[in-house]
């Protein structure tokens, strides 16, 4: 229940309208005790609600977390595989040509060792042993 709730203020009412009676009853020696009495009241009902809301807040984001854990993550198909390995020979072969004719043989194995390194580390990600070694980029940069 909090402040917008039409239960509680009902029962506010009836904790004001009854401080305010027994004030004019008791006069205004009291007055202190019993305007004390009712912010205390009041002060335990907000207690109250704000410990429901941060226990249902709680519980929201664990539940948000358990699901997150639950989900698994994008799996890469054959096709995205396939796709970037073709995009890589297309691409190998203008960068051969240079490599080539700039460096000779020797440009020809860097380039080519470029490319197998490349295509070795896009086909790695999916393996099973460095799945948990992977991070998100929020981490890495300590992003929140």
């Amino acid at each position: 229940m909090d402040a917008r709730d039409p239960e509680l203020k009902p029962e506010l009412k009836k904790e004001l309208n009854a401080t305010l009676q027994a004030r004019h009853e008791l006069g205004a020696d009291y007055e202190s005790a019993l305007v004390e009495s009712f912010l205390e009241k009041v002060e335990q009902r907000l207690d109250g609600t704000v410990e429901r809301r941060v226990r249902r807040e709680l519980a929201e984001r664990q539940m948000a977390a358990a699901r997150d854990a639950r989900t698994p993550g994008p799996v890469e198909g054959f096709g995205e595989r396939f796709g970037f390995g073709v995009i890589s020979l297309i691409l190998a072969i203008p960068l051969s040509a240079i490599a080539a004719v700039n460096a000779d043989i020797e440009g020809l194995v860097v380039c080519w060792l470029g490319i197998f390194g490349v295509n070795a580390v896009h086909a790695s990600r999916g393996l099973p042993w460095t799945r948990g070694k992977r991070h998100r980029r929020s981490d890495e940069w300590g992003e929140d």
